[in-house]
């Protein structure tokens, strides 16, 4: 009886977390999923017709958006990770006793809506705006130059909104290098970049690899910076499925355009797990 209960004691604890995820997760995916098949409209009704042919038609009306989502977020993500490892291993090896200053300026933001953060650069990127309007002024800048309703103005908005949780990650995987293990190296007549690119650097995979993770997915489904920073030309498929579920009514369409999000989102992170490594990954966890 003492086993059994002993043996069933893991599974106990994990009762709860288990049924907060079936219910807060599960069964709303399921629903989605079931959604996404419907065909109707909210005054008729929708019903159950099994129709693939919404994904099909989602696909072909808003590949654009799709595309145009997943090169936004990639580019991000690659910006904040070239921003991102200095910043974290400064913190992490020349940050002294004040690292925990350091962590919570990086995290001071935080404390501000996401939104209001987004519209507050909204008004610093103004065509007349505090940056941009003294310098038209002065003749240093062209009065038809703009930032906002462009690729980059989009594209800086996920890096500042999202780069701290690249930064996070990294700081941690390189927070548990062993300082001997690269004084090791040195000692092996091994060059600042040698010791590097062969000691640290695999040991901060796992750092990395979490920080893509946590960066690319948010960026790329992110409706805010592009409703905010964008214009016409810049729409996100966010802001697409935004649109068709709240203005619209089309909940058959968003929800086939989540699900495919969701899938091609999947695929990219499976890629890239791949082409890392996985296992090296785990390996250098695990030191």
């Amino acid at each position: 009886m003492r086993r059994a209960k002993a043996a069933a004691a893991p599974y106990l604890l994990a009762l709860p977390a288990w049924i907060w995820f079936a219910i807060f997760f599960v069964v709303p995916i399921a629903a989605m999923a079931s959604v996404s098949l419907t065909t109707g409209n909210l005054l008729e009704g929708f019903q159950q017709t099994f129709s693939v042919s919404n994904y099909a038609d989602a696909i072909g009306q808003y590949h654009t958006q799709l595309v145009r989502s997943l090169i936004y977020g990639g580019t991000a993500t690659v910006v904040m990770l070239l921003l991102a490892y200095p910043v974290a291993y400064w913190i992490a090896f020349k940050g002294g006793r004040n690292k925990s200053v350091y962590l919570f300026l990086l995290l001071l933001p935080f404390f501000v809506s996401f939104v209001l953060r987004t519209i507050s650069w909204g008004f610093i990127l103004a065509d007349d705006g505090i940056l941009f309007g003294p310098l038209k002024s002065a003749g240093l800048l062209p009065g038809d130059f703009h930032v906002l309703a462009t690729d980059v103005a989009v594209i800086g908005g996920l890096v500042y909104n999202f780069l701290p949780f690249m930064v996070l990650p990294i700081y941690v995987a390189l927070e548990r290098v062993d300082p001997r293990v690269i004084e090791a190296a040195y000692d092996l007549y091994a060059s600042r970049w040698a010791a590097f690119r062969r000691v640290v650097l695999p040991l901060s995979l796992p750092g990395v690899f979490a920080g893509v993770l946590m960066t690319f997915v948010p960026a790329t489904a992110d409706p805010v910076n592009a409703r905010v920073l964008g214009g016409t030309g810049n729409t996100m498929i966010g802001n697409i499925i935004q649109t068709e579920y709240m203005t619209n009514n089309d909940y058959p369409t968003a929800s086939a355009l989540s699900f495919t999000l969701m899938a091609v989102l999947l695929v990219g992170i499976f890629v890239y797990a791949r082409s890392l490594g996985t296992e090296n990954v785990l390996e250098a966890a695990a030191r």
